[in-house]
C-alpha cells in the first residue's frame, strides 16, 4: 500500500496519488510505502528516481542501521522492534528539504502515529520532511525503553528468586534473559551510531539546524546502551553468583561426606580383621569380645568426631 500527502502552498494538507503527482505542486509531501508490493516498490525508480542501490538497500531486508548521502537525497536505514518481540523491524528514510519518502515491510505503529498527528495538526507550518523524521526515529527509540525495563523486572525477579525456583531453572532464566540483552544491543548500538554520525556530518546541514531534537534521541540511545551494558554485568554477577554458592554447597557436602568416609575406615579396618575366617585368632573365644570390639570401635569413631569438629569441618 502507498500513501501521499501533500503540504500545499497555502499550508493545507491534501491526499496525493501517482497519477496527479507533481513535486513543483507542493512545499513538500510526504510518501509511505506500507508493505509495497513488487509493482509498487517499482515507484521507488519511477517516477521517484531514487538512487538503485538504495532501492536495493529497500528491498533487501534487514541492512545494519546506515545513513547514505545522494545527489537529491539522504538515505537512511533504522530497526525498531516487533510487537511484543525483540525481532528487528527495518524502515527506512529518503529526506530531503522537499520530502520524506518511508519504505518499510511491516507495519510501523510509529510511522501511523507521526502521520495521523500530522493529518490533525493545527500547525502545520511547524512541520516539515526533517520534523517528521525526527518525531518517527524518536518514536522508534523511546520504542526500546519497555523492552529493556521487562528486561530489568525479570532479572530482579531472578535475584530475589521469589517464586522459589530450583538452581537450574534460575540459570536457564538468567542465560534467556542475557540473550534478550545481547539481541538489544545488537539494535541499539548501530542507531546509537547512526545517531552519532548524522550529528557530527557536515552535509547535513538541515539536521545541524535541528541538532538539539537529534541530540536528544542520541542521549536516550546512549542510555539505553549504559543500562544494557550495566545489565549485562549484573547477569554476569549473578551468574558467578549462583555458580560460587552451587561450588560451595557442593564442597559442603563433599567435606560431610568426606568426614564420615573417615570416620568409618577404622571401623571398617576392624570389622575386616575379625571377618577373616582364621582358626588362630584368641580374641574369637573372649566372652566379651565382641562388646569390647564394638566399645573401641565406637570410641574410635566417637573420638574422630570431636576432633574433626573442634577442626571446624562441620561449620
Amino acid at each position: 500500500m502507498i500513501r501521499m500527502i501533500g503540504i500545499t502552498k497555502d499550508f493545507t494538507i491534501k491526499d496525493i496519488s501517482f497519477r496527479q503527482f507533481n513535486p513543483n505542486d507542493w512545499i513538500w509531501y510526504w510518501i509511505d510505502f506500507d508493505q509495497p508490493s513488487e509493482e509498487e516498490t517499482i515507484y521507488l525508480q519511477d517516477p521517484l528516481q531514487f538512487h538503485p542501490l538504495a532501492i536495493e538497500d529497500c528491498i533487501n531486508k534487514l541492512q545494519r542501521p546506515k545513513l547514505d548521502y545522494y545527489d537529491q537525497h539522504t538515505f537512511y536505514v533504522t530497526h525498531r522492534l516487533g510487537e511484543g518481540s525483540l525481532e528487528k523491524e527495518e524502515i527506512n528514510f529518503f529526506v530531503e528539504k522537499q520530502f520524506i519518502v518511508t519504505y518499510h515491510h511491516l507495519p510501523s505503529p510509529e510511522i501511523d502515529q507521526v502521520w495521523d498527528r500530522l493529518i490533525h495538526s493545527r500547525k502545520i507550518k511547524d512541520w516539515n520532511p526533517y520534523l517528521v523524521f525526527y518525531y518517527v526515529l524518536d518514536k522508534i527509540v523511546d520504542n526500546y525503553f519497555p523492552f529493556l525495563y521487562e528486561i530489568e523486572d525479570t532479572l530482579n525477579d531472578i535475584e530475589d528468586n521469589s517464586n522459589h525456583l530450583s538452581m537450574e531453572k534460575l540459570l536457564d532464566q538468567l542465560f534467556e534473559t542475557r540473550h534478550h540483552l545481547l539481541s538489544l544491543r545488537h539494535t541499539i548500538i548501530p542507531m546509537r551510531d547512526l545517531l552519532y554520525r548524522m550529528l557530527n556530518s557536515h552535509r547535513l546541514e538541515t539536521i545541524q539546524g535541528k541538532k538539539e531534537y537529534f541530540a536528544d534521541i542520541y542521549d536516550h540511545l546512549l542510555k539505553l546502551s549504559e543500562m544494557i551494558d550495566a545489565n549485562r554485568e549484573i547477569t554476569a554477577d549473578i551468574r558467578d553468583s549462583y555458580i560460587s554458592y552451587n561450588s560451595h554447597q557442593t564442597n559442603r557436602v563433599m567435606k560431610v561426606l568426606t568426614v564420615i568416609t573417615t570416620i568409618f575406615m577404622p571401623l571398617t579396618f576392624i570389622a575386616g580383621i575379625y571377618g577373616m575366617n582364621f582358626e588362630h585368632m584368641p580374641e574369637l573365644r573372649w566372652e566379651f569380645g565382641y562388646f569390647l570390639i564394638l566399645l573401641i570401635m565406637l570410641i574410635i569413631g566417637g573420638g574422630m568426631y570431636i576432633w574433626f569438629k573442634k577442626k571446624g569441618w562441620f561449620r
